[in-house]
């Protein structure tokens, strides 16, 4: 299990209410700390995901510019001759 380190930051009297709010009875959060915790969480996935979008549309425009190999079935054999040929 990774060990626990605090980290303390300086937040408005606006912001401190803001996540006040979001935890506690009626809430999805038992204390700030998860909700914050778990902001920081989807913003890691928001990042993740955009890289993947990227090399998806990447891989896409190697498509509509003609730089793709035909797979032989074989991956290995594949990428030693793309390799031996860079």
């Amino acid at each position: 299990m990774n060990k626990s380190h605090s980290l303390n930051i300086p937040l408005t009297d606006e912001m401190k209410q803001f996540i006040a709010s979001q935890s506690g009875s009626g809430t999805l959060y038992s204390t700030p700390s998860e909700y914050v915790r778990d902001l920081i969480r989807h913003d890691r996935e928001r990042q993740e995901a955009s890289k993947l979008r990227a090399s998806i549309v990447e891989g896409y425009q190697d498509i509509v510019h003609g730089r793709t190999r035909k797979f032989s079935g074989d991956l290995r054999k594949d990428l030693k001759a793309f390799k031996g040929s860079k």
